[in-house]
C-alpha cells in the first residue's frame, strides 16, 4: 500500500530519479518535477501534502516557489534539500515556513523521517 503522495523539486535530472527512488522504496507516491511553474499548477489542482523543494532553480528560487505555493497550497509541508550549505538560505528557508532543511547528499533515514513525520 502507498502512503501519501509527495512532490519533488529539482532541476537535476539524477536527483530527481535518486531521491524519487529513495522516496518510492518507502512506498511514497512521488510526482517529479523540473519546472517549478509546472510544479506549482500541479500543486494548485492537488494540493500535495508534502512537498520537497530544491533551492536552486534556474527559473525562480526556492523561496518564490515557497511563497507562491503558500499562497495556492497552504496545507502543504515544503522540506528544503540543496547543494547550497549556506546558513543564510537556511535560515531564510525556515523563517519563510520550511519544516525541515537539508543538504545533499541527505542522510536517507533523517530525511525520510522528515517526510513521514509531515505528510
Amino acid at each position: 500500500m502507498r502512503s501519501a503522495e509527495v512532490c519533488l523539486l529539482d532541476d537535476d535530472p539524477n536527483v530527481l530519479i535518486g531521491v524519487g527512488r529513495l522516496l518510492s522504496s518507502a512506498n511514497w507516491d512521488t510526482q517529479k518535477f523540473s519546472d517549478p511553474q509546472e510544479f506549482l499548477r500541479y500543486s494548485e489542482a492537488h494540493q500535495p501534502p508534502v512537498a520537497v523543494i530544491d533551492i536552486c532553480m534556474p527559473i525562480m528560487s526556492e523561496l518564490e516557489v515557497q511563497s507562491r505555493l503558500r499562497e495556492i497550497s497552504p496545507p502543504t509541508r515544503v522540506i528544503i534539500f540543496t547543494g547550497d550549505e549556506s546558513e543564510l538560505h537556511r535560515v531564510a528557508a525556515l523563517c519563510a515556513g520550511a519544516v525541515a532543511f537539508f543538504n545533499k547528499p541527505v542522510d536517507n533515514d533523517e530525511f525520510l523521517a522528515a517526510v513521514r513525520d509531515n505528510a
